[in-house]
Order: structure tokens, then sequence, then C-alpha cells
């Protein structure tokens, strides 16, 4: 991946933000807005694999997982993660679970994406 590849996966003035809230990067502001994203991944993503094995999808856990990781990967830039997490969100709040497989796929997709462009920013 480039870095031209990781400017499309994270938002330019979304990752300038959080420096500028730490200029001197003395309280390793970006370095632990990252870790938590990781965290909440590490939470997050079992709930969703245990939720997808069933007979039958729980709507209510995959409702939750895009709802989380719809807030915290637009607070790191990740604009297209994001957007597709509201996606998903909206389908499960709705009951559509038509197409939803293939979304969680490609969502699973972006984070993949988005973990590599985060790693090479750090």
């Amino acid at each position: 991946m480039t870095a031209n590849d990781n400017a499309a996966l994270l938002d330019a003035e979304a990752i300038q933000r959080l420096r500028e809230l730490d200029p001197t990067g003395g309280n390793k502001l970006l370095e632990r807005v990252v870790a938590a994203f990781n965290t909440s991944l590490e939470r997050l993503l079992p709930d969703l694999a245990q939720a997808r094995s069933g007979a039958v999808l729980d709507l209510a856990v995959v409702r939750h997982v895009s709802h989380t990781l719809k807030s915290s990967s637009a607070s790191l830039g990740a604009t297209r993660l994001s957007m597709r997490c509201a996606d998903i969100e909206a389908r499960a709040r709705d009951g559509r679970s038509d197409g939803l497989s293939e979304q969680l796929d490609a969502m699973l997709l972006d984070i993949q994406q988005v973990r590599v462009a985060l790693a090479a920013l750090l």
C-alpha cells in the first residue's frame, strides 16, 4: 500500500486536527487514539463474527458494532469506513438483511486497509 493509498483511506484534515490537539506529540494523542480504535476492533470483531455465525444474522449486534465503528473511524478520518458503517447500521436498524452480508464483508476489508494505513501513519 502506497502513501497515496493511505491518503485515500484517511482524511488528512482529520489526522491534522488530532495532531493539532497535541502539537509536540508529547502526549502521544494520535498513537493513543489509534490504540483505542484497535482495542475496540479486538472487542467488537469477535462479536460480529458470532452474530454472523448463526442461521439468522443477529441484527442487534450488527447495529451495535457498526454504530460504534462509525464514530471511531470517523474520528480517525477513515471516512469510507465510517460511511459504510452508517449504511450497515441503518440497514440493521430497519431490519433489512438483504445485501448485508456483502456489506459486512466489505466493511471487514475496509477495516484491514484502515489498520494498515494507520500503522503506516505512526
